[in-house]
């Protein structure tokens, strides 16, 4: 068994074993249990009763977080020449189409967010094999293939973030950064499991949300009631 450094000794006994907590005071608590140099992620992980390899009950959705990521996020957006301008002034850092493509093409993929218009999916489309395992191929259900770019990128810099449902039936994202003050996270966090209840399948039976933890980059999971969300 490995032993434990002096920063993991410091915070060993701040989260009590098998305790639930509430929202709130978890995202009081995950700045306190964080012992890294860098301003790490606070993640949130749902665990659903659903089963997501049936289609009736596959969740995913979008949500805006109302306090923002804390982090810059690197929007391309690939569109036809008329929409460029109004790309570029509502904040995209990459703005084009063939010669981004070309890119794509060649492995370049440093970017958070690919955003692109309906004509412009014959062109994108191909580029699934590279983009999907990345989770940067553009999808209408997210938002990111839409008519209107200049929105969909400034909602996009201003907190809005997609999630899914995954095999096991657990949504894992990023609500922000410790940086972040306790209210800015607990805002977010309470923001996307509201989100997540909303989107709740008719066909799901039982137990909808199984567990909830919250952590930070590198600490330990914070275990949360999931009655005090609601």
């Amino acid at each position: 068994m490995s032993k434990l450094t002096k920063n993991q000794k410091s915070v060993a006994d701040k989260v009590e074993a098998g305790k639930m907590y509430t929202l709130k005071e978890a995202t009081e608590m995950v700045k306190g249990i964080t012992t890294t140099k860098f301003d790490a992620s606070v993640d949130i992980d749902v665990r659903l009763g659903v089963d997501p390899r049936k289609a009736n009950q596959m969740v995913r959705g979008v949500v805006s977080l109302p306090n923002g990521t804390g982090k810059v996020t690197r929007v391309l957006v690939l569109c036809t020449p008329d929409q460029e301008a109004a790309a570029n002034e509502a904040g995209a850092d990459y703005v084009g189409l063939d010669e981004y493509i070309d890119k794509i093409k060649s492995g370049w993929t440093d970017v958070d967010v690919i955003i692109t218009m309906p004509s412009c999916m014959g062109k994108v489309g191909p580029l699934g094999r590279v983009l999907g395992p990345r989770g940067l191929m553009p999808n209408p259900k997210s938002g990111t293939v839409t008519m209107d770019v200049a929105k969909a990128v400034k909602e996009v810099k201003q907190g809005k973030i997609d999630f899914k449902v995954d095999k096991a039936g657990i949504i894992h994202t990023s609500i922000g950064k410790v940086s972040m003050s306790p209210e800015a996270l607990f805002g977010n966090a309470k923001e996307f499991v509201n989100t997540v209840i909303k989107l709740k399948p008719a066909a799901a039976k039982g137990t909808y949300i199984k567990s909830i933890f919250i952590s930070s980059t590198m600490s330990k999971g914070i275990k949360v009631d999931p009655k005090s969300v609601e």
